[in-house]
């Protein structure tokens, strides 16, 4: 397979599109046999298991001698975030606001300071400069548990504020967000999945490619869609370009999704099951 992902990427991707509705938590075994299907080793993924364990993405638990592995909390905020951005259909109107957050985090805790960087990169946020980063968003709630996480109170202020310079809103977009990367990221995920939907549904319709098929091609469809998450903060509309890919690639993120869906289940779930030997489906993806 050309292009596959890291072992973890793909790990993150099965929890955050399926395991996350199933109660959260898998067998080793059907994991390892999941990932086969990608052409993962067993070797890989439980060397995966063991460096994300170690990142507290996942926390473990025995049941006689098979081992379950289910999200911690910090694992499962990331992947509800993501899958929030990930399946948002519409985003809300702008409310007009922008949000400033700065910093002033002491030399002594600087890994806290790298590591803050980052979690306000994956909120959305930009940096205006070292220790000002700016967005349109409305970021309370990831500002708050980033403060929580890092015990960084009284390291920081949090504005909400109104533009009254001489630039245009649009302007400060373009200015501190790479708007044409952004967009190639979507002209690059519309290439590589236009044809392969128009061919796959007339093959799912006339049963033609397989549930195990299905199941690998929504896997790669999400892993691919994600990676826009990683560029785009999910600008509100109203600020961004008129030739802009995103709703061309959500609307047939949307539409391949669909078609992949059920067949895609069905192996995930015949896979799934024999960890339990029953299974329960907590709620619907899109």
């Amino acid at each position: 397979m050309e292009n596959i992902p890291s072992t973890r990427s793909m790990i993150i991707t099965l929890y955050g599109d399926y395991i996350r509705h199933y109660g959260n938590e898998i067998w080793i075994g059907s994991l390892i046999e999941l990932l086969a299907a990608f052409g993962y080793n067993e070797q890989s993924v439980r060397a995966a298991i063991s460096r994300m364990s170690k990142q507290n993405w996942l926390e473990s638990r025995k049941e006689g001698n098979k081992s379950f592995y289910s999200l911690t909390e910090f694992g499962k905020r990331r992947t509800e975030e993501a899958a929030g951005r990930i399946y948002q259909v519409e985003p809300g109107k702008w409310d007009g606001k922008w949000r400033i957050f700065f910093y002033k985090i002491p030399e002594e805790r600087r890994k806290v300071r790298d590591q803050l960087r980052n979690e306000l990169i994956w909120s959305g946020f930009a940096p205006l400069s070292n220790s000002a980063w700016i967005s349109p968003n409305d970021l309370k709630e990831q500002v708050y548990t980033i403060v929580k996480k890092y015990d960084i109170a009284d390291n920081v202020n949090f504005f909400v504020s109104e533009n009254i310079g001489t630039k245009s809103n649009t302007q400060i977009v373009s200015e501190y967000w790479d708007i044409e990367e952004i967009n190639r990221t979507y002209e690059k995920f519309i290439s590589l999945f236009k044809d392969g939907y128009q061919n796959d549904e007339s093959k799912i319709r006339s049963g033609k490619l397989s549930n195990q098929k299905c199941f690998v091609r929504r896997a790669l469809l999400v892993h691919e869609y994600r990676k826009s998450l990683f560029v785009d903060p999910g600008l509100p509309k109203e600020l961004l370009p008129n030739k802009w890919k995103k709703e061309e690639a959500v609307h047939l993120f949307q539409k391949y999704y669909r078609i992949l869906e059920q067949p895609a289940n069905e192996y995930f779930e015949e896979v799934f099951s024999k960890g339990y030997g029953k299974i329960t489906k907590n709620s619907n993806i899109m």
